[in-house]
């Protein structure tokens, strides 16, 4: 299991967009639009293989019959960091050791990428939404392929749980992933070209 990317979630995708340029000082990139689960996104390239994504839901989307995922569709508030996503080589598989809740896989594709996401019947993951999202890629491609460079890179998300250390205890070692006791929340510390950021 590695870290792949994260969802930085806002009542409309200009308001996520927008927290996160002014958070990072960097501009987005165009996404695309999930049909799925009735949502869209824009796109930010990171280093080391990784990518973040603004997403909200499309206000233009027909109506979607199953619950949204990253439980978008009780998100109220001010734009923030709500969700990462890890990938995994057999979803399956890895779901096998993990509570129901964190949901079933369900084919997606958006152009020319095909993945496999576990999305939960109520679209909230465990902890407080705070469990990682599973996700695998099928074929070669991948998003961060796709993005250019922001010339930002993560130094390291910090995932606040009042059970973070059961949540560690499950997840095992994750490079770039610490766990803290806390109220639920999530924080990604950067390295960007004007210095080192901070995005909640």
């Amino acid at each position: 299991m590695l870290l792949d990317h994260l969802a930085v979630a806002g009542e409309t995708l200009e308001e996520a967009s927008a927290h996160v340029e002014q958070a990072l000082g960097v501009s987005l990139q165009a996404g695309g639009k999930h049909e799925a689960f009735g949502t869209h996104n824009r796109l930010l390239g990171l280093r080391d293989g990784l990518y973040l994504e603004a997403i909200a839901i499309d206000p233009q989307a027909p109506t979607v019959e199953r619950t949204r995922w990253f439980d978008l569709d009780r998100f109220a508030g001010a734009p923030r960091l709500t969700n990462w996503i890890c990938r995994v080589s057999d979803i399956a598989a890895t779901l096998s050791a993990f509570p129901d809740a964190v949901g079933q896989p369900i084919e997606l594709t958006r152009g020319a990428l095909r993945w496999q996401m576990a999305v939960p019947t109520d679209g909230r993951l465990p902890f407080d939404n705070l469990f990682p999202a599973l996700i695998q890629w099928h074929g070669d491609l991948h998003p961060a392929q796709m993005l250019q460079d922001s010339g930002c890179r993560l130094r390291r998300l910090v995932v606040f749980h009042p059970d973070a250390l059961d949540l560690a205890r499950l997840l095992g070692d994750l490079e770039t992933v610490v766990f803290d006791t806390g109220p639920a929340a999530l924080r990604a510390e950067f390295e960007t070209p004007h210095g080192p950021r901070v995005l909640e």
